[in-house]
């Protein structure tokens, strides 16, 4: 991956990490952007966003993307009941045959488990569940304490796969969550681009960003916002992203209130409660979407030790504490603003 830094004012804000809504349904509205051709939605449960350069020729383009979003909602989410996993989850057997989708994407999240010892695990759904994370988050409200307290992840160990052959205990219930977005903006830049042919694609989603092809002279503008809260109006340093892959994760946008005390999406396999680390928001450049969004997710739960676990990956990261001081790793570009 290559990227340079600016600040400025007037670049779109492609990487602001969005709060949940519902449905993958609605149709695309086009952004204005000089030179660049820009369309978002609503999906999967946050914001798809779309880029194309030469800007022609981008209704293909979001057409290959409605495929593979649609394609990996109905694979890998934990909300539909008629997703394949939750078919799986209701399924009580030992061992499952998968479709090719999602035997790829549980692969690769049980690779970023081992890669990140255990940083990020899928196993993590049953805590998710009894935080109150059972549905869509548009949908969560306050609620009280659940049955079941939050306990550690099974692990990822416990978890089998045999090229499409899922082998999954009893009780375990998986959530992909620090991987299948990433993996969604990775297939969804590669589907646009083959069915264009030419020029660049950049494919967003809720901040995990993908780029394909030949990216504009000077490479694709995105805002690495320090806060998807609102009230927060923290400076964005803006890179700009001519190869590889940009994931942010965030602790300040999926929050809710369980039993009077607010909580978030981001689960410490080793406790099953939300990680509790110093960083607010961690972003992360990597060849690939589902590698940075499994690493950035990684530094968030690692807390204090993220500094060290990322300089151990020579990763480009950036990472923002609750106090809003800002702390570069890996060659993050610095830079100053105008």
């Amino acid at each position: 991956m290559a990227f340079s830094v600016r600040y400025t004012t007037d670049i779109p804000r492609l990487n602001s990490p969005a709060p949940g809504v519902p449905g993958i349904g609605p149709a695309w509205s086009r952004v204005d952007a000089e030179g660049i051709a820009i369309a978002e939605r609503a999906a999967l449960g946050t914001t798809a966003r779309v880029a194309a350069w030469p800007p022609e020729d981008l209704d293909l383009a979001l057409a290959a993307v409605d495929t593979e979003l649609e394609r990996l909602d109905r694979q890998a989410s934990r909300f539909r009941d008629d997703s394949e996993l939750s078919l799986i989850h209701r399924e009580p057997a030992p061992a499952h045959r998968l479709s090719l989708g999602l035997a790829e994407a549980i692969s690769v999240a049980l690779a970023a488990a081992r890669w990140t010892g255990g940083l990020v695990d899928p196993t993590v759904g049953g805590a998710l569940i009894a935080l109150g994370y059972d549905r869509d988050f548009a949908a969560i409200g306050p609620a009280p304490v659940p049955a079941d307290r939050p306990a550690p992840a099974p692990g990822w160990q416990s978890v089998t796969l045999e090229g499409t052959v899922l082998g999954l205990p009893a009780g375990v219930r998986l959530d992909l969550g620090a991987t299948a977005k990433g993996l969604g903006s990775d297939r969804a830049a590669a589907a646009a681009y083959r069915v264009r042919g030419r020029g660049g694609i950049l494919v967003s989603l809720g901040g995990d960003i993908a780029v394909a092809g030949q990216p504009p002279v000077g490479g694709w503008p995105v805002a690495v916002a320090d806060s998807s809260d609102p009230g927060r109006r923290a400076p964005d340093q803006v890179v700009r992203l001519t190869t590889g892959a940009l994931a942010t994760s965030s602790v300040t946008g999926r929050r809710w209130q369980r039993d009077g005390h607010q909580v978030h999406h981001i689960v410490d396999p080793r406790t099953g409660w939300p990680a509790a680390g110093p960083w607010r928001t961690v972003s992360v450049a990597a060849a690939s979407c589902a590698q940075a969004n499994a690493a950035s997710t990684a530094a968030i739960v690692a807390g204090h030790d993220a500094e060290a676990w990322l300089a151990g990956t020579g990763l480009p990261g950036r990472l923002v504490a609750h106090d809003g001081a800002v702390r570069l790793l890996g060659g993050w570009p610095e830079g100053r603003r105008d």
